[in-house]
């Protein structure tokens, strides 16, 4: 059954890196702001890179709502450091999802297993609040001013 708005958002805890700082991240540590849940395919891939970098650059629109932004792909923390390192870094951490454990509690793997391009906003109370569901091949993602906008509406 696919996580739909209402729904609980289901607790997670992963490795993940900020600024070459690796920690776990959960959830609940979020609890009582919104949290933007980015689900990506792939580090170094080209809609991916825009993504991430377009959610970086707009960041103060996030934090004006409060919202903290996470973002998971099936790589591990290498990568992701990598990847990072590559685009001068990024305002929010990467969580390493590498047995997609959190991909499927969110029921964003596609066909073979693959990550899907999805974002979720969960609200302080930890329920969905929006849901964007993509697919592996597509080449354009939802733009920040439509999270921000869904994050004020639920709030």
């Amino acid at each position: 059954m696919a996580l739909t708005v209402g729904d609980a958002a289901p607790a997670f805890s992963l490795p993940g890196t900020l600024d070459g700082v690796h920690r776990r991240y959960t959830l609940e540590e979020f609890r009582g702001q919104p949290v933007v849940l980015v689900f990506y395919p792939g580090d170094n891939t080209p809609v991916c890179t825009r993504q991430l970098n377009a959610y970086s650059s707009d960041v103060t629109m996030f934090e004006a709502v409060d919202a903290q932004i996470l973002a998971f792909s099936p790589q591990d923390l290498a990568s992701h450091d990598g990847f990072s390192a590559d685009q001068g870094g990024f305002a929010f951490p990467l969580l390493a999802d590498v047995d997609k454990e959190v991909a499927e509690a969110y029921g964003v793997l596609g066909p073979m297993g693959f990550y899907r391009r999805c974002t979720f906003v969960v609200d302080g109370d930890g329920l969905v609040t929006y849901v964007s569901r993509g697919h592996a091949a597509l080449t354009t993602f939802r733009p920040s001013e439509e999270l921000v906008e869904a994050i004020r509406a639920a709030s």
